[in-house]
Order: structure tokens, then sequence, then C-alpha cells
């Protein structure tokens, strides 16, 4: 792999250091002192570069959803779709549905890593494992409870990581332990526990909320609920959909002021019109519309979104009054730490060269995954995203 000179704009290293250029070398981010003689040169524009965005909830994009077919063909689609916003890892996500297509999704998520389908980190399962009062969008009909069986499939993956969302009210602590045991990451959500079995719930291994705010009991003075648990948490995961729909901008702030900003993950919860002009499409046989880029049912339900991550760091930065570096922490660096990845969420020397770069308005320039681009960054017309600003 040649050498890359990025200069010309504000390079976001992680740990709080910007920097005004960036050398990589054979897929990796260079020591300081590197010798850039003979390097390619990019041109920043004035614009940013930072780690390469992590999304923990992607359900589609591209025009395809993973539910609807889940194969080493979708997995690319969603990848190549949202690698046009700065996304350089992803866990496809599939909501609740069968256990065989838990199974057939968890197969296809291995063989799409062997393969070498650029982005995909593992599998994220959202359910089946759910309280129906707190179902959002997801068919109930498919909802079931935690036994061996179906812990030893959850811990079946052979490549990645495994995250599994569940409502600690529809399952045992023991049962939480053993999948943790087995290297499961466990997040919390669709949920309607109270604030003693969430606490319950961490102290069993939980380290993630799936949506704050979104899905859950909420914080009330007398009944502090799943959101008063992960707000008083200060070690916890918190994934925050930042579109100006899911939640008040003042809701999020709130939350931000009460913990570590680096316990905060920026996601998407996408489905498949990210990176296209669709303005629906069905989900388990309903159908979606797309209104200022949220997906809402015909009975005004949220059903995901229509965000891409490099909106969802601008969004952080207009609507929450984060600084680009905290946004860019949140969409990398935190899922990159949740998610036990070592080698990525930062461009410090000997990291995989990772990169999203955002022009001075956080609309997407280019992607780079391990030095590699992949991305041109996306044109208008695909960007039918929730900027709110």
């Amino acid at each position: 792999m040649s050498k890359i000179l990025f200069e010309n704009g504000t390079v976001v290293l992680g740990e709080g250091r910007v920097v005004d250029r960036l050398l990589i070398e054979g897929g990796r981010v260079a020591d300081a002192g590197t010798d850039a003689a003979g390097a390619e040169r990019v041109d920043l524009g004035g614009g940013w570069l930072l780690p390469g965005f992590i999304d923990t909830q992607v359900n589609g994009g591209g025009g395809v959803l993973f539910n609807d077919d889940p194969s080493v063909a979708t997995i690319a689609t969603i990848g190549a779709a949202h690698a046009r916003f700065g996304t350089t890892g992803f866990l496809p996500t599939l909501i609740s549905d069968t256990i065989d297509k838990i199974d057939r999704a968890m197969r296809a998520t291995e063989q799409a890593i062997a393969a070498g389908v650029p982005g995909v980190l593992g599998i994220h399962i959202e359910g089946p494992f759910l309280n129906p009062r707190r179902r959002g969008t997801h068919d109930a009909a498919h909802f079931t409870r935690l036994d061996a069986e179906k812990i030893a499939l959850l811990s079946s993956l052979t490549h990645g990581r495994t995250l599994v969302t569940l409502a600690p009210e529809m399952t045992t602590t023991a049962h939480i332990r053993e999948l943790v045991a087995a290297g499961v990451i466990v997040a919390a959500g669709h949920s309607d526990a109270d604030y003693a079995t969430m606490r319950g719930a961490f102290d069993a291994g939980v380290t993630g909320v799936t949506h704050l705010f979104n899905a859950m009991s909420p914080l009330h003075h007398r009944k502090p609920g799943v959101v008063g648990a992960a707000i008083e948490n200060q070690t916890a995961y918190a994934g925050l959909i930042v579109d100006g729909r899911h939640v008040a901008p003042a809701a999020l702030r709130i939350a931000l002021a009460a913990r570590p900003h680096d316990r905060f993950m920026l996601v998407t919860d996408a489905m498949p019109p990210v990176g296209t002009d669709a303005d629906h499409f069905v989900l388990q046989g309903k159908t979606i519309r797309i209104e200022q880029g949220v997906c809402v049912e015909e009975d005004g339900t949220l059903a995901g979104s229509a965000l891409d991550m490099a909106t969802a760091v601008g969004n952080a930065v207009r609507l929450l009054g984060l600084d680009v570096a905290d946004a860019s922490m949140m969409a990398s660096g935190a899922p990159a730490a949740f998610l036990g990845l070592g080698d990525r969420g930062a461009l410090l020397p000997g990291l995989r060269a990772d990169l999203a770069w955002l022009g001075a308005n956080f609309r997407p320039r280019g992607t780079w995954i391990g030095g590699e681009r992949v991305a041109a960054g996306a044109s208008a017309a695909a960007s039918r995203t929730a900027t709110t600003a």
C-alpha cells in the first residue's frame, strides 16, 4: 500500500488531540516522524478528517433490509451504502424475527467477515427477547424467552462481535451472565424494566443501552425506570439517535450533562432508504414512509431512521452543542471501546487507517478502510437524512 498524506484540514486524532495533517502507510496511521516523501497527497479543502465511524445499529441501507435477506450480498450492499457517509465499521442488525432467521443472519455474518466484506464487524441481534409493552415497530408475534438452546445459538458466531439487545425483565440475570460469559455483548432495550431490575441487569453484565430514551421505561421522579438507571450509570455505553425527532435535543443534552461523553455512541438505526431516494419501504408487511429522514408507520410509530453517520455527527455539533472532537469520539472511539476493538476508533500511530473525510459543513467527502479508499462521498441527491440544523 502506498503512503497517503492528508493536509489542509483539521485532523481529529482522538483523545482530544487535533492536528493539521496526517500520514498513513501500509493501511495504518504512520508515526509523526515518518518521511512523507513520495506520498499521495489529499487536499482536505479545509474540511475534517475523523476516525472512521462505527455504527452498532444498522438495519439496512442501499435499498435493502437485513431481515428481508440475511445474506452476504445484503451485508455488502448495506456496508457500501453507509461507507459513502463515513462509516468504516458496522453491525448489520436483525430486528425481532424467527430463530431460524437469527441463525441464517449469524451464518451470513460469518461468511461476510471471512470473505472480507468491507466494514462488517459482527452482528447486532435486536430482539426477539423484548417486552411487548415497549415493542416499537418490532413484531411481537416473534417475541420469545431465552433458554439454553437459544443462548447456545447467540453464542455461536465464529468471526466478529455479537451484540444482543434484550429486555432484562423478560429474562433472568443468570441467562444474562451466561451470554456475557460466552463472549456476547449484551444491551438493554425495548424494555419496561423498573429501576431495580435495570440495576440488577447492569450488575449481571449488561454493558449497553440500545437507543437511550426510545422504547424503554422513562425517567419519572418516583420511578426512575430504565432511563434513570442508564443515566445514573457512569460506565455502560448508551446509543443515541440524534436526528431531532427520536429524542428531543434538550433531553439528550441533559443526559450528556450527567454522564461521561465517552460512554455515549451515535447510532443510525438505519433502514433501507439510506443512500437512496426512496420515500417508503416495506418492513415485515408494513409500509413505512420517510418523513424528514425519519421512518414512520401509518399510525406514526417510529420505525428506525434514514439517518447516516455523517449527519449524526453534524447534528451532535449543531443540536447538542458538542465540539467536533467529542462528536467524533461518540461516532468512533466509544463504539470501538464498547465492541472491544483496540485497533480502531482513533487516528494514532499503528492503528488501522479507517478514515472519514467530511467537508466543513459535515457533508461526506471520502472514506478509507484499512488505508484503501472505498467511497468518494455521497451525492446531494443520495443524502436524504435528518439534517435538522
